[in-house]
Order: structure tokens, then C-alpha cells, then sequence
């Protein structure tokens, strides 16, 4: 459990206990289609003809707080989809449609159009179409300028090519994807560590760039990557290193009685953990269970396809380590 993610006001350990909890009250509202439920990345149903619809709903957390506070609005939307899309893909799936939510204190139109060209912008890069979505307003409720997002992604994908748990092996590589700097998890631990010290707009040396630009990167979507290559036979498994960072989400793709060997060092890790962590005082553990430590996701390939993936991802990838015999869970070294 991260313990500085808990004094910025995250409780990690009630948020699994609510998880647990909601998976035996989903299971109670089934249908015989449904292949995967609430646990994996995306849930999987069959619709017919050896096909299966997955979906996935998530948010962008509290970086919404830093683009109410610096007036920047039209990034965020793009992680609102990178969020669901490289959920759904992580079955092997194709994002197809999007639909978001979008919750205001007080509609103005300039601030929701901004939002909203944000989310189309990361449909456009996911690939899948925008198909609506639902703007509401919260007088009372959200302070004028608040917002809050959500979204929910739909895609398909074949039942045999369906990529998870079931197809890793022991002497399976690891090749990590770079993320594009924090992406969309860990910001109640920026806001508690570093913006009581550090001023938005303020240059920091090891970033070369205001402190504001670097924490609304937008994050990399990694959807097209992952199709293309999975489509040519590369791939077994892909986690999406989102909230409880590497390993939590690694271990998601593993089979009983296999684990893995991640080694820190073969790849680079953002310059803003280190500000973070120097800032807040948090140790490496806190780190890797709060933060993606660079890597957007987390592809599991046979060893013959490793130079392949690598090629195809050049300058975006990294092998990072293995799968192995074993059940010691996801081991960072």
C-alpha cells in the first residue's frame, strides 16, 4: 500500500476492498454471455458469429484539478480516451465508439467546447468514433469553474484472439511502451507533495519546461501500437500501467503459478517523479505504486518476437524484463 498516496488522501487498500466488494454484487447482475467481468481491463461479452464486444470506463482523477487551475482545458479529453481506449485493448480488442460525461459547476460553452475537442482529438488518435455524451450541470454542487469527466469505450474483437493470462508462457519477454510523462494517475500525490512548494507556471531545471506543461502532457495512446502488432501475431499479453503503477497492473496478465522480473534501470524514468519524490520525501515504493515510472503499458511477447516489437515500437520501447516460473508475483529489482 502506498503510504503517501494515503496522507494525500487516497485510501488504496479501501479502494480494493470497494472492488472486491462490487465484483460480488456484479455477479448478481449477469448475463450467460459474459465472458469477463469487473477485474480484468475491459469486459468481455459475446455478441454472435465467434466475436466478443469488450468495454471499459474510467476518468482522468483529479488532473482535472490542474487544468481547472491553469485555465487549460483541452488536453485533458485526450486522456479521458487514452484511459478507456488502452483499457479495451488491452484484450486484443479494437476501440470502435466513445461516449463521455462530462459534470460542470456552471455550463459556458467556451470551457465545455474546449473539453470536448479534447476528447475528439483522442478519439481521433484511438481511432474510434465519438458517439456522444452527456453534459451536466451541478449549481450547488461543484463550485462555477469545477468539472469532472468520465467516459466509456466499446470495442471488438475476435474470441480466439482475445489477449490475456491464457496465452503467456514461462520465458516470456517484457517490453515496455514509454508513457508520455505521468499520464492520468497520482495527481492527489503531486498536488499534496510538490504544488504547495512549486508554483504552476514555475521553470524547473530538470524539466526544462513549466511545471504546468509537463504535468497536462497529454498521455500517449498506445491503442494504434498495440492493434498493429497484435494483428501480426506479436503479442500475448499487454497490461496498461495505470493506478497501483507497474506491478499491480502486470500481475493483472499473469497466470497462477507465474510471475515476473521487471529491472528498473532498462528504461528512463521521468525526470518529474524525481521532483515529485525529492519534494514530498517518498521513497521508491510509494513511487512504483502510485506512478507508471515511464511505462504507459506493458506488452508480453513470445522471445522469438521480442527484436520484431521492438523494431515496429523503435524509439517508444523498451525491453524490461520477464516472465517466470514461479508464483512471486511482479518482482522490480
Amino acid at each position: 500500500m502506498s503510504e503517501a498516496y494515503r496522507r494525500a488522501g487516497v485510501d488504496v487498500r479501501a479502494a480494493a476492498e470497494a472492488v472486491a466488494k462490487i465484483a460480488g454484487i456484479a455477479a448478481g447482475a449477469t448475463r450467460p454471455e459474459v465472458v469477463e467481468g469487473v477485474g480484468g481491463f475491459a469486459g468481455l461479452v459475446r455478441i454472435g458469429h465467434g466475436r466478443l464486444l469488450a468495454a471499459a470506463t474510467d476518468g482522468v482523477g483529479t488532473k482535472v484539478e490542474i487544468a481547472r487551475r491553469s485555465g487549460r482545458l483541452d488536453t485533458v479529453g485526450i486522456d479521458l480516451v487514452a484511459m478507456c481506449a488502452d483499457d479495451v485493448v488491452c484484450t486484443g480488442a479494437e476501440p470502435l465508439a466513445f461516449l463521455d460525461y462530462l459534470a460542470v459547476g456552471r455550463i459556458e460553452p467556451e470551457r465545455v467546447g474546449s473539453i470536448v475537442a479534447g476528447i475528439a482529438e483522442g478519439c481521433r488518435r484511438a481511432g474510434c468514433a465519438l458517439l456522444g455524451g452527456e453534459t451536466a450541470e451541478h449549481p450547488g454542487v461543484l463550485a462555477p469553474d469545477a468539472f469532472d469527466l468520465a467516459g466509456c469505450c466499446v470495442g471488438l474483437v475476435e474470441e480466439q484472439a482475445v489477449l490475456g493470462p491464457h496465452r503467456v508462457r514461462p520465458g516470456d519477454r517484457l517490453v515496455g511502451l514509454a508513457s508520455s510523462g505521468l499520464h492520468a494517475n497520482g495527481y492527489s500525490l503531486v498536488r499534496h507533495a510538490l504544488l504547495p512548494r512549486v508554483e504552476l507556471d514555475a521553470v524547473l531545471p530538470e524539466l526544462g519546461r513549466p511545471l504546468v506543461d509537463e504535468l497536462l502532457e497529454p498521455c500517449a495512446i498506445h491503442t494504434p501500437d498495440v492493434l498493429a502488432l497484435h494483428r501480426d501475431g506479436l503479442l500475448h499479453a499487454a497490461a496498461h500501467v495505470t493506478g497501483g503503477g507497474i506491478a499491480e497492473n502486470l500481475g493483472r496478465v499473469l497466470p497462477t503459478g507465474l510471475g515476473a522480473t521487471v529491472r528498473r534501470g532498462s528504461w528512463p524514468e521521468p525526470p518529474i517523479v524525481g521532483v515529485i519524490a525529492r519534494a514530498g520525501s517518498i521513497d521508491d515504493a510509494d513511487l512504483f505504486g502510485t506512478f507508471n515510472m515511464g511505462l504507459g503499458m506493458v506488452l508480453v511477447v513470445a522471445p522469438e518476437a521480442v527484436d520484431a516489437v521492438l523494431e515496429r515500437t523503435s524509439g517508444r520501447s523498451y525491453e524490461v524484463g520477464e516472465v517466470e516460473p514461479g508464483g512471486q508475483g511482479v518482482r522490480i529489482v
